[in-house]
């Protein structure tokens, strides 16, 4: 009953609400442009002991986190000697940069430079998300020569990238999307001022939104990737909150007067757009289960745009219907739809006459989608995800060419003390965990403290115990040994994300915790296989949520146990379609999209966007069937009544959502191709296989056991 008082204020105070809803819009848009300002990285990183070694390995052994790489190639025409000069005198001019505290030079380290490459890193006290202004400064410092190309990458530079390219990737978005929902709209209603009206609560939406995430932003850690998520989502859900009210809105124009019009409106569509907003709601909060920041804050910012979208579709938008009625009035005389209702009484008669075959037919469409599912391969997205121009792309596909073995990855042990430095009980235990790593068939080598003396564990022990002697071999002892702890560098088998490799990590993190000696892992294959398992060991509890919430509102607002199994399962097999979709798309680089694994966190975005983002339309036109059936007690005359009178619109707001996403496709990223792709091959399945095909073919073989209920929920 609260929203409709709130519907019902909107109306007597018409220009009070739009004058609350335009400060509310000056206010945010002020803060609304500086939220990149206030984004973080990928938000791809688990709190576990990837990054405690992490941390280690930077304090104790001067390993840095994240380091800017210089990746120098030379021309075989230039000699070795003029190509160090050339890296000398480059780091040369480097020196004095803000934050700049370290240089690892290929001059100074063995295995650095090689042939016609080198590489050189570069350690900074800034974090990675605070370095485009010194990332700007190191490239207007690189000197030119016409024989010696050098480059940035590494993680900072490539999360800079993926910063600008999100960003243009929005505004390109953004001007194809909005003029796109605007002409749909238009040719929808046949008049500017109601095509108008859900593109201003989409624009208010999007950019209070916004606004309010830069203030939470100044508080909280934020992933880049809510800069994409809240105008896909916002822009999408708001202006189709909008079109189904205004629609109805419209509609009850031909019978009633304006208030009666506006007060049936939110009690039937109204109604229905909170239920759809619920489901969304509670959608995105399951999503929240994977304790990542990348999944928590880009859902917060979805949630916090639902939110702002729906307050927005039962207040500004009644007020604007008040003050706009006698102008939408005169729209509706002019366009005639008695066409389209035809056509979609037309087409809803032939579903309903051959229900087994249109469910059968749709369904071999549906397996065939699928059938790609088999062939899915997750990745974490790394500098390949940018496109081949972007130096910090070419730069790390040099250094991974000269220095890198693909089929192997590294990781790093930190063996912990027993106290509060070595005992030789510890010394002998580590060497004992060494023996065993080198024995263990997935390890390729095994570089510490004692292949590097060439000394067996009692020696080792009485050298570091002996400061006078010990200072001819400091360096190595600094390398690998701690007061308190000692590092072992482990050269494995398969790739970083190889399955191997993370078994093999998995496996030994259990012998960690309950050896002779403990000790952490850390590394790149540490870091993937955490990331794997955050995701994978809670996508159940996303799932349970997810199904459990959405069954509660739909059983809640329909009273039926039937038709909130069969949303979900028809929902389950749009999304099951569009993972077919993007696999088939992206593995084998078709449609000319460059071969790519589907990125690790879109499944989960587009399963907890997609699957609530479809609710919207779905509980819309469920509303529309109910409404009739409660009414009539006919179940195929509620079937046909609701998909004819709701035809239109479901495809318009399904259009508006593929507009509004889709353009995302043409992105720079990869993950934001995937993203946008993915939600509308969703979309667009939804609204024509499922919501005219399955979904009536289905009601139509159960029958009047589409409403049974048990007696306490009638």
């Amino acid at each position: 009953m609260g929203y409709r008082m709130l519907a019902v204020l909107s109306h007597r105070y018409p220009k009070t609400v739009i004058l609350f809803w335009f400060l509310f819009a000056v206010f945010f848009g002020m803060y609304a442009a500086k939220l990149p300002s206030v984004l973080k990285d990928h938000g791809l990183l688990p709190d576990g002991a990837y990054v405690k070694v992490q941390r280690m390995l930077s304090a104790d052994f001067h390993i840095p986190e994240d380091p800017v790489m210089l990746v120098f190639e030379k021309q075989d025409s230039l000699s070795p000697a003029r190509f160090r000069q050339f890296i000398q005198h480059t780091l040369d001019r480097l020196q004095g940069i803000r934050g700049l505290t370290g240089v690892i030079s290929p001059l100074m380290n063995e295995g650095m430079l090689k042939n016609n490459a080198a590489y050189a890193l570069l350690v900074f006290e800034q974090q990675s998300y605070e370095m485009k202004p010194v990332l700007e400064e190191i490239h207007a410092r690189l000197p030119d020569h016409s024989g010696v190309t050098v480059k940035m990458t590494g993680k900072p530079v490539v999360q800079a990238d993926v910063n600008a390219a999100s960003q243009h990737d929005l505004k390109k978005a953004e001007l194809i999307g909005i003029p796109a929902a605007f002409l749909i709209l238009w040719f929808a209603f046949g008049g500017i001022v109601s095509a108008m009206i859900p593109i201003i609560i989409g624009m208010f939406a999007v950019t209070g939104t916004m606004g309010i995430m830069y203030w939470l932003g100044t508080r909280i850690e934020l992933s880049n990737f809510v800069l994409n998520v809240i105008p896909m989502a916002g822009l999408a859900l708001s202006i189709d909150f909008a079109l189904m009210l205004v629609s109805r809105y419209r509609e009850e124009l031909e019978r009633a007067s304006a208030g009666q019009a506006l007060a049936t409106t939110m009690q039937t569509a109204g109604r229905a757009v909170l239920f759809s907003a619920a489901c969304v709601f509670l959608g995105l909060m399951g999503i929240c289960f994977i304790r990542l920041p990348m999944f928590t804050t880009v859902a917060l910012g979805a949630m916090v745009v639902v939110a702002v979208s729906v307050l927005l579709t039962i207040t500004l938008l009644p007020a604007l219907l008040t003050i706009l009625g006698p102008v939408i009035r005169s729209e509706k005389k002019a366009k005639s739809i008695s066409g389209e209702i035809m056509f979609w009484n037309s087409l809803s008669l032939f579903v309903m006459k051959r229900p087994f075959r249109m469910a059968f037919l749709a369904s071999l469409v549906l397996i065939g989608c699928l059938l790609p599912l088999t062939q899915m391969k997750l990745a974490i997205p790394d500098a390949s995800s940018l496109p081949q121009s972007y130096d910090s792309r070419t730069a790390a596909e040099t250094y991974q060419t000269h220095f890198a073995l693909t089929s192997a990855s590294h990781v790093y042990i930190a063996a912990q003390g027993s106290t509060h430095t070595l005992t030789k009980k510890d010394w002998f235990n580590t060497y004992a965990l060494i023996q065993s790593l080198e024995s263990d068939p997935g390890v390729l080598r095994v570089d510490s403290v004692f292949s590097s003396l060439r000394m067996p564990p009692e020696q080792a022990y009485s050298l570091f115990q002996r400061p006078m002697i010990r200072e001819k071999y400091e360096p190595v002892l600094k390398r690998y040994v701690k007061q308190h702890r000692m590092l072992i560098h482990v050269t494995l088998q398969g790739g970083p994300s190889s399955k191997e490799a993370m078994d093999w990590v998995r496996r030994w993190e259990q012998k960690g915790m309950s050896g002779e000696i403990r000790f952490l892992l850390g590394g790149e294959a540490k870091y993937q296989q955490e990331v794997f398992d955050e995701i994978f060991d809670n996508i159940k509890h996303v799932l349970l949520f997810i199904f459990i919430t959405q069954f509660g509102v739909l059983l809640f607002a329909f009273r039926s146990v039937l038709i909130p199994l069969k949303t979900i399962l028809m929902n389950l097999l749009s999304l099951g379609a569009s993972f077919g979709i993007l696999v088939w798309i992206f593995e084998e680089g078709r449609l000319g999209m460059e071969p790519y694994s589907i990125a690790i966190m879109i499944p989960v975005f587009i399963f907890g966007l997609a699957f609530s983002i479809s609710m919207d339309y779905g509980v819309f036109l469920l509303s529309r069937i109910s409404e009739v059936y409660r009414q009539t007690q006919d179940n195929d005359r509620a079937i046909l009544a609701g998909l004819t009178s709701t035809g239109r619109i479901i495809t318009s707001a399904a259009a508006i959502m593929i507009a509004v996403t889709a353009p995302f496709a043409f992105g720079e990223v990869v993950g934001v191709q995937q993203l946008g792709i993915g939600i509308a091959a969703a979309i667009w399945i939804d609204a024509t296989l499922i919501r005219f095909i399955l979904v009536p073919s289905f009601m139509k073989w159960l029958g009047r056991w589409n409403w049974w209920a048990p007696r306490w929920l009638q």
